[in-house]
């Protein structure tokens, strides 16, 4: 006689139950974001990740969660192009708020009550303000919490409050990324290969001529590479890609 366990999941319940806890577990993370976005009053919020703690040739930050829908890519290298290089400096010696203020009128961030304790950019040419939250936890667990949108004013009680919420959520972050993934979500050696040439600055068309693929297939291979590392985007995925040790 063969007996069933009802309660028992198969390897492929199983892995299904872990993507749904994980999805649910960024869907928090989202919501928590949005919730102070809305506090502020700002349009967008973003996570960037500083990879590459060692030689200063290889720092940068790279964004891990946004919500700026499909221009994810664009956005995050525009920002990244005008203040990358300040906010990397500023991070290795300061933990105080950074502000910017975005081209055209009424386009400003503003904490009247707190100014001295921030650090205010130049206005680069970048279309929205900006309230940049510094975050240091560790070896992986640098970066920053950005809202972005056209006026941002912030009282010191608020922009406190922020602060300690977003050192939170790059705790949550961190403890998310840094489990390893089972054997069988490995990344086959096409989709490092892919991610490798993607975190180098190649576009999909570029990787394909390198690599003798369509493009077609290079996305294919980015696509599951993120999938397997529980990313929500192709930066999100390199970020991670990197502190797993699969790309340099």
């Amino acid at each position: 006689m063969t007996y069933f366990l009802p309660h028992a999941r198969t390897g492929d319940d199983a892995k299904a139950g872990r993507q749904q806890a994980r999805a649910s577990k960024a869907a928090t993370l989202v919501a928590r974001l949005q919730a102070m976005q809305k506090q502020i009053n700002a349009k967008n919020f973003a996570v960037l990740r500083l990879n590459g703690n060692g030689l200063p040739a290889t720092r940068k930050l790279s964004c891990v969660l946004d919500n700026w829908g499909v221009d994810t890519e664009a956005m995050a290298h525009e920002l990244v192009s005008a203040y990358g290089s300040e906010m990397l400096a500023h991070l290795d010696t300061s933990l105080l708020p950074i502000l910017w203020n975005g081209t055209g009128e009424h386009q400003a961030a503003e904490t009247p009550d707190f100014g001295r304790f921030t650090q205010r950019l130049t206005a680069r040419l970048l279309p929205y303000s900006g309230l940049a939250l510094p975050v240091r936890l560790g070896a992986q667990g640098n970066g920053y919490v950005l809202f972005l949108g056209s006026y941002i004013d912030v009282p010191s009680e608020v922009i406190i409050d922020l602060h300690g919420r977003s050192c939170q959520i790059m705790t949550d972050l961190l403890g998310a990324d840094e489990r390893r993934m089972l054997p069988s979500e490995s990344l086959s050696d096409r989709e490092i290969g892919c991610l490798q040439m993607a975190g180098d600055g190649y576009i999909s068309e570029e990787i394909a001529e390198k690599m003798g693929l369509s493009v077609h297939t290079v996305n294919a291979y980015l696509g599951a590479a993120t999938t397997k590392l529980d990313s929500v985007n192709r930066i999100q995925a390199i970020a991670k890609a990197i502190r797993l040790g699969y790309i340099s």
